[in-house]
């Protein structure tokens, strides 16, 4: 998975205009508290990123698994 397909992902799920924020602002616990842009600067690989969504927003993700 590439970075924009990470950001449509998030898009998709979030909405346009949640998703900078949440990308920014909500820490995620399976990333060791990274953002998902703490994340992706630290170099995280994209896939374990979005699975790290995933399971903390179950519902907002469904569809886009």
């Amino acid at each position: 998975m590439r970075i924009s397909d990470l950001r449509e992902r998030l898009s998709l799920s979030f909405g346009e205009a949640w998703a900078p924020s949440f990308s920014q602002d909500i820490a995620i616990s399976e990333l060791g508290s990274l953002t998902v842009n703490q994340a992706l600067e630290a170099g995280r690989e994209v896939d374990e990123i979005w699975r790290a969504v995933c399971k903390q927003c179950p519902l907002e993700t469904e569809k886009f698994k």
